[in-house]
Protein backbone atom coordinates (compact mmCIF):
# COMPACT_ATOMS: atom_id res chain seq x y z
CA UNK A 1 0.00 0.00 0.00
CA UNK A 2 1.19 3.50 -0.84
CA UNK A 3 -0.73 6.19 1.00
CA UNK A 4 -1.71 9.70 -0.05
CA UNK A 5 0.01 11.28 2.92
CA UNK A 6 3.58 10.04 2.65
CA UNK A 7 4.62 12.21 5.60
CA UNK A 8 1.97 10.69 7.84
CA UNK A 9 2.70 7.14 6.71
CA UNK A 10 6.41 7.29 7.57
CA UNK A 11 7.32 7.38 11.24
CA UNK A 12 9.32 10.61 11.75
CA UNK A 13 11.51 8.89 14.34
CA UNK A 14 12.61 6.20 11.87
CA UNK A 15 15.20 6.56 9.12
CA UNK A 16 14.19 5.74 5.55
CA UNK A 17 16.06 2.47 5.86
CA UNK A 18 14.03 1.49 8.89
CA UNK A 19 10.78 2.54 7.19
CA UNK A 20 11.61 0.23 4.28
CA UNK A 21 12.88 -2.57 6.52
CA UNK A 22 9.69 -2.89 8.61
CA UNK A 23 7.83 -5.10 6.10
CA UNK A 24 11.03 -7.01 5.31
CA UNK A 25 11.44 -7.89 8.99
CA UNK A 26 7.76 -8.76 9.37
CA UNK A 27 7.23 -10.83 6.23
CA UNK A 28 10.55 -12.08 4.87
CA UNK A 29 13.10 -14.24 6.57
CA UNK A 30 16.40 -12.68 5.58
CA UNK A 31 19.54 -11.95 7.53
CA UNK A 32 20.73 -8.41 8.30
CA UNK A 33 23.20 -8.41 5.38
CA UNK A 34 20.47 -9.37 2.88
CA UNK A 35 18.11 -6.84 4.42
CA UNK A 36 20.68 -4.02 4.04
CA UNK A 37 21.35 -5.06 0.45
CA UNK A 38 17.62 -5.09 -0.32
CA UNK A 39 17.15 -1.62 1.17
CA UNK A 40 19.97 -0.16 -0.93
CA UNK A 41 18.68 -1.81 -4.10
CA UNK A 42 15.11 -0.66 -3.47
CA UNK A 43 16.22 2.93 -2.90
CA UNK A 44 18.15 2.86 -6.18
CA UNK A 45 15.15 1.32 -8.01
CA UNK A 46 12.99 4.27 -6.96
CA UNK A 47 15.59 6.87 -7.95
CA UNK A 48 17.26 7.57 -4.62
CA UNK A 49 20.76 6.80 -3.33
CA UNK A 50 21.76 4.01 -0.97
CA UNK A 51 22.98 6.65 1.48
CA UNK A 52 19.45 8.04 1.72
CA UNK A 53 18.58 5.14 4.01
CA UNK A 54 20.14 7.09 6.87
CA UNK A 55 17.97 10.17 6.35
CA UNK A 56 14.80 10.88 8.27
CA UNK A 57 11.43 11.78 6.68
CA UNK A 58 11.80 15.53 7.31
CA UNK A 59 15.03 15.49 5.29
CA UNK A 60 13.20 14.48 2.09
CA UNK A 61 11.03 16.45 -0.30
CA UNK A 62 7.47 15.19 -0.77
CA UNK A 63 8.39 13.39 -3.99
CA UNK A 64 11.45 11.78 -2.44
CA UNK A 65 9.49 10.61 0.57
CA UNK A 66 6.82 9.17 -1.71
CA UNK A 67 9.62 7.23 -3.42
CA UNK A 68 10.66 5.85 -0.01
CA UNK A 69 7.06 4.74 0.54
CA UNK A 70 7.02 3.08 -2.89
CA UNK A 71 10.25 1.27 -1.99
CA UNK A 72 8.58 0.11 1.23
CA UNK A 73 5.65 -1.26 -0.78
CA UNK A 74 8.04 -3.07 -3.13
CA UNK A 75 10.07 -4.57 -0.30
CA UNK A 76 7.90 -7.68 0.07
CA UNK A 77 7.84 -8.37 -3.68
CA UNK A 78 4.10 -7.92 -4.17
CA UNK A 79 2.10 -8.68 -7.28
CA UNK A 80 -0.37 -5.88 -6.49
CA UNK A 81 0.23 -2.44 -5.02
CA UNK A 82 -2.67 -0.29 -3.87
CA UNK A 83 -2.01 3.42 -4.27
CA UNK A 84 -4.37 5.78 -2.42
CA UNK A 85 -4.15 9.20 -4.08
CA UNK A 86 -0.35 8.86 -4.39
CA UNK A 87 0.06 12.07 -6.39
CA UNK A 88 -2.37 14.48 -4.80
CA UNK A 89 0.12 16.22 -2.51
CA UNK A 90 2.90 16.51 -5.11
CA UNK A 91 3.82 19.23 -7.61
CA UNK A 92 2.79 18.59 -11.22
CA UNK A 93 6.37 17.98 -12.37
CA UNK A 94 6.95 15.55 -9.50
CA UNK A 95 3.65 13.83 -10.28
CA UNK A 96 4.92 13.09 -13.79
CA UNK A 97 8.20 11.72 -12.40
CA UNK A 98 6.36 9.43 -9.98
CA UNK A 99 4.02 8.22 -12.74
CA UNK A 100 6.99 7.46 -14.98
CA UNK A 101 8.66 5.62 -12.10
CA UNK A 102 5.51 3.58 -11.44
CA UNK A 103 5.23 2.70 -15.13
CA UNK A 104 8.86 1.51 -15.16
CA UNK A 105 8.42 -0.48 -11.95
CA UNK A 106 5.22 -2.03 -13.30
CA UNK A 107 7.13 -3.45 -16.23
CA UNK A 108 10.26 -4.43 -14.32
CA UNK A 109 8.50 -6.17 -11.43
CA UNK A 110 5.41 -7.33 -13.38
CA UNK A 111 3.18 -5.41 -10.98
CA UNK A 112 -0.49 -4.62 -11.01
CA UNK A 113 -1.74 -1.38 -9.48
CA UNK A 114 -5.02 -0.42 -7.93
CA UNK A 115 -5.21 3.38 -8.03
CA UNK A 116 -7.61 5.20 -5.78
CA UNK A 117 -7.89 8.61 -7.38
CA UNK A 118 -10.12 11.55 -8.19
CA UNK A 119 -7.94 12.51 -11.16
CA UNK A 120 -7.62 9.40 -13.29
CA UNK A 121 -6.54 11.42 -16.35
CA UNK A 122 -3.16 12.14 -14.78
CA UNK A 123 -2.63 8.47 -13.99
CA UNK A 124 -3.66 6.93 -17.31
CA UNK A 125 -0.07 6.44 -18.46
CA UNK A 126 0.56 4.14 -15.52
CA UNK A 127 -2.69 2.19 -15.51
CA UNK A 128 -3.03 1.68 -19.25
CA UNK A 129 -2.19 -1.84 -20.42
CA UNK A 130 1.31 -2.33 -21.79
Amino acid sequence: MVFQDCVGSANPKHSAGRVISEPIKNFLQVDKEQEDKMIGELLEKVGLNKEDQYKYPEQFSGGQLQRVCIARALSVKPKLIILDEPLSSLDVSVQAQILNLLADLKTEFKLSYLFISHDIESEKSCVAPC
